[in-house]
């Protein structure tokens, strides 16, 4: 079991591969935290000080830590929310890529909806703590917003967020 946190919740007086390797020991550990950093791509800052990075490469560290013990289950809770669209959108990426090497289950909470629609296979719709839509994304990854299909989800899920297009009605 691993998470990774809307914020990095990097420890500043650790370097960036001390956080990484945060509790592993030995050769091993610090090899695997640089193989981590290089898969998100960091190689080369191991020496770096949280507070020496953009908010961007403190969460790619913080998903490095995450994964760096190969875990069954990722926990994300909103990991992106505190990032700038561009930043966010090479994010999504970055964990899809991830997710297929390392094959985890993952656990992504957000409250937005395209991003959902691009990174869950399975979205599940909570009310005041009551399950109101489970709902299978069946789209190829990488997904298209262009898609049709991916216009006709997010039409779906807003409209049971209570959130009614103008022109559009829910499928």
């Amino acid at each position: 079991l691993s998470v990774v946190f809307q914020d990095a919740r990097l420890l500043p007086w650790r370097t960036v591969i001390e956080n990484v390797t945060l509790g592993l020991a030995g050769a091993s550990g610090q090899e695997a935290g640089r193989k981590a950093l290089a898969e998100v791509g960091l190689a080369g800052r191991e020496t770096a000080w949280p507070n020496q990075l953009s908010g961007g490469e403190q969460q790619r560290v913080a998903l490095a830590r995450s994964l760096v013990r190969e875990p069954a289950l990722l926990l994300a809770d909103e990991p992106f929310g505190a990032l700038d669209a561009l930043t966010r959108l090479k994010m999504h990426d970055l964990l899809r890529e991830l997710c297929a090497r390392h094959r985890p289950a993952v656990l992504l909470v957000t409250h937005d909806v395209d991003e959902a629609i691009s990174l869950a296979d399975r979205i599940l719709v909570l009310d005041e703590g009551r399950l109101i839509e489970d709902l299978k994304i069946d789209l190829p990854t990488p997904r298209d917003h262009g898609d049709p299909r991916f216009a006709q989800f997010r039409i779906h899920l807003l409209s049971r967020l209570g959130v009614e297009l103008a022109g559009r009605k829910a499928a």
